[in-house]
């Protein structure tokens, strides 16, 4: 896997990733930006929602469960000193479908947890991370 990310200007940078794709970065304004995109730490945030939010949905789909959608919010704590690392992370899933189980959701959230999510058990050795879920239907 590569990246390559440019210094725009000001405080804003332009990361190209190695799949062809642009995000764009920029610093608050007190820091020299002009809040023109998400910080750096809210992308990495936000990886980690997308990479469980990921494997939540094909566990499910793998198991023949009937999901139609799936949302992950994400809260984080950060250390008050640099490096402000997470310090917790909590994860609530809203698992949308006909006839979820229960079961079978709670073990794609572990399992995703415990096993494929390398963002978050990356972030696991600074963070405590929690889980929570709910079952909407329809």
């Amino acid at each position: 896997m590569e990246c390559t990310v440019r210094w725009h200007d000001g405080m804003s940078f332009v990361a190209e990733t190695g799949s062809g794709h642009l995000v764009a970065m920029d610093g608050a304004p007190e820091a020299g930006g002009r809040n023109l995109a998400p910080r750096p730490m809210e992308m990495l945030l936000a990886g980690t929602g997308g990479c469980t939010a990921f494997d939540i949905v094909m566990i499910l789909k793998r198991g023949r469960q009937g999901i139609s959608g799936c949302e992950v919010k994400l809260s984080a704590e950060r250390a008050e000193t640099d490096p402000k690392v997470f310090t917790r992370i909590n994860m609530h899933f809203l698992v949308k479908g006909r006839n979820l189980k229960p079961e079978a959701v709670e073990r794609a959230v572990h399992l995703s947890a415990e096993k494929y999510c390398s963002a978050s058990i990356m972030l696991g050795k600074t963070a405590a991370i929690t889980h929570s879920w709910e079952i909407v239907e329809g």
